[in-house]
């Protein structure tokens, strides 16, 4: 069996499970996660922080953590995905992460086909992108204007709420199998600092001991993964 074709048996398995979890206990877990995450020394130290916006249903809500990190006057990003056409590479999905303004702004969010909060796309020009510079960050530095004065240096993120699919006590991730996160890990690596990776995952996202999430050369195991029971694994 390749690689692909068990993490497509494990993906589908484990969204069956998910969908089938009663709404009490995805909040009481998110519950317990929450307050483990925002315990975390990583959390606490952090400025600059990225969080994805959860799903109504089937996975950890992140809700509380986005509204305690601005509470903290902490630096908020969160994922916008947009169409890219840079050279050499044909067009394509790319993920970057833009700053939330404050809890109004995170507020008026409307949510997507999917029910997820997400940027209003005529409001990205006038966004941080946590790789430096306003809007979308296409290239290395260049913010969406190519102005170089925008460009912010050494702007890297502190932290990274990772969402996930499964995960395993070896702190390896699968995700939904669109390769955002992948893709999103090693720009930031690229670009001489890699942050902290946080895992979420509800109890029954986590592998017994004995199985593993299939990994590829290009997946990015977790420095932590906070569990639903409220415990935490440190790699």
């Amino acid at each position: 069996m390749t690689l692909r074709v068990a993490k497509k048996d494990l993906r589908t398995s484990l969204k069956q499970i998910l969908s089938a979890l009663p709404a009490s206990s995805i909040t009481s877990q998110s519950a317990n996660i929450t307050s483990a995450f925002l315990a975390l020394p990583e959390y606490q130290s952090a400025t600059r922080i990225s969080v994805y916006l959860s799903m109504p249903s089937g996975e950890v809500q992140t809700d509380a953590i986005v509204r305690d990190a601005l509470r903290m006057g902490k630096q908020v990003f969160v994922p916008y995905i947009y169409r890219t056409s840079s050279p050499p590479s044909p067009p394509r999905n790319v993920m970057d992460m833009l700053e939330v303004h404050s809890v109004e702004d995170y507020e008026a969010f409307a949510r997507d086909k999917w029910g997820i909060p997400t940027v209003d796309a005529k409001s990205v020009a006038g966004r941080h992108n946590c790789f430096g510079g306003r809007g979308r960050t296409e290239g290395p530095t260049e913010s969406v204007d190519g102005s170089a004065a925008d460009i912010v240096k050494d702007a890297a993120l502190d932290l990274v709420v990772t969402p996930g699919v499964a995960f395993d006590t070896g702190f390896g991730r699968l995700g939904h199998g669109m390769g955002f996160y992948d893709n999103f890990f090693a720009r930031c690596s690229s670009r001489g600092k890699r942050p902290f990776l946080a895992g979420l995952a509800l109890s029954e996202q986590l592998l017994p001991a004995d199985r593993t999430v299939p990994m590829e050369a290009y997946d990015v195991r977790l420095d932590a993964l906070v569990i639903g029971d409220g415990r935490v694994l440190r790699r």
